[in-house]
């Protein structure tokens, strides 16, 4: 049987309805925002966003995978091993005069892509910002300049976890070799992050399923050259979206590929 899973719907293809009725998986709902939590945030880059575009969770250049500037290094806990890359962040300025901008209660909201490292030999009320076990944005500048002052450095902040919304469907590139292939997973709406990642080949019976390389580029031996392939992502959420045949059987290395569906 074969279905599509995206932005809470369910897309029964001709070959399932011949299959007499089976039942179909659905996911239900979407993803919500969560909770408000206290924090503090800092800043890092240019002003363009420059130095800001690549980083702890294998994105090249975010400008052109569908996260823009608007982006967020986040603290070890918040990284997760990579987990977190690709959560969207509502953020908000709070209780600093000195260091909030006029527009007071304003909000942005970003894409976690990054990892801000811990620095052991600073206390992480005073420098060691990103130190376990605090949860800590170091936000790109053009994002901070949203709602803080360049010269107040490091602002408390309230932020919640929020439903990324992403301009056109999921992104696969695949770099390495046919004998170590890895697929970077991009421009991901709902959750955002990447929890899990298949692929089946036009001629394969069965799925392969990826491992965690880094941040968010999976890792199969798995020679998939020459065929046309089908990714399966699961999202933090467990929620899944099933891109089939979004790489042709000619695909390249280095080549990214688009999906027409989301979540």
């Amino acid at each position: 049987m074969m279905w599509w899973l995206g932005l809470g719907l369910v897309v029964v293809a001709l070959v399932a309805e011949a299959a007499g009725g089976a039942k179909v998986h659905r996911n239900h709902g979407k993803f919500t925002a969560g909770p408000w939590k206290p924090a503090h945030a800092t800043f890092y880059g240019g002003r363009d966003g420059s130095g800001t575009l690549d980083g702890a969770c294998g994105y090249k250049d975010t400008s052109k995978e569908g996260y823009g500037v608007q982006t967020v290094a986040v603290s070890t806990a918040l990284f997760n091993g990579g987990a977190g890359c690709g959560a969207c962040y509502e953020v908000r300025c709070v209780d600093s005069p000195d260091g909030c901008n006029e527009n007071a209660g304003a909000t942005v909201v970003v894409t976690a892509t990054n990892l801000c490292p811990p620095d052991p030999s600073k206390p992480g009320d005073n420098g060691g910002w990103c130190n376990p076990p605090r949860e800590h944005l170091d936000l790109s500048m053009p994002a901070f300049l949203q709602i803080a002052q360049e010269k107040a450095g490091i602002v408390p902040i309230s932020y919640r976890r929020v439903p990324c919304v992403k301009q056109g469907g999921l992104r696969y590139t695949i770099t390495g070799n046919k004998y170590f292939i890895l697929v970077m997973v991009a421009n991901v709406g709902g959750a955002g992050d990447v929890a899990g990642l298949m692929v089946k080949g036009n001629k394969r019976v069965k799925w392969t399923t990826l491992k965690r390389n880094w941040g968010q580029e999976w890792q199969t031996s798995e020679d998939l050259t020459g065929e046309s392939l089908t990714f399966r992502v699961m999202t933090g959420d467990h929620r899944k979206a099933t891109s089939w045949h979004v790489l042709p059987r000619d695909w390249q290395f280095g080549v990214t590929y688009q999906a027409t569906k989301n979540f």
